[in-house]
């Protein structure tokens, strides 16, 4: 799925979708890939003259990259987070970077979702994480 394709299953918008490309491959894993942008809104100031990409959107991409394995269960409701375990940042993600995101499902009861996703740039992990995401359904 691209960018529009993306935006009809999740409610994320710029400069929150950061995701750019997504899907369920047959192996029942999601890739994903999302380009950082030269001079992205949450590296200002982070750091002045030596721009890195905070930890916390790294896992936002990461748990935007789950979605394929859950897209069916998705109609209807908010997905939000529960929890983050295991979470290591390995190398430093830049402007300009193109990230590769695989994420897998581990575990479902009910409306929640755990999911182990890694992040990487030029075939380097940058970050892993366990995510468990709620659905909540939507008014």
């Amino acid at each position: 799925m691209n960018r529009e394709e993306i935006k009809t299953h999740v409610p994320h918008r710029e400069p929150m979708l950061l995701l750019d490309w997504a899907e369920l491959a047959e192996d029942g894993l999601s890739h994903a890939r999302f380009t950082i942008p030269e001079k992205p809104y949450f590296c200002e100031g982070h750091f002045p003259g030596n721009p890195v990409v905070p930890g916390v959107i790294l896992c936002e991409i990461m748990a935007q990259s789950c979605f394929p394995l859950f897209m069916e269960a998705l109609k209807g409701h908010l997905a939000v987070y529960r929890g983050l375990d295991a979470v290591k940042f390995r190398n430093m993600v830049k402007p300009g970077d193109d990230c590769e995101i695989t994420a897998r499902l581990l575990e479902n009861k009910g409306n929640l979702y755990v999911c182990d996703a890694q992040l990487s740039v030029a075939g380097k992990r940058a970050a892993q994480a366990r995510i468990t995401i709620a659905l909540i359904p939507q008014e």
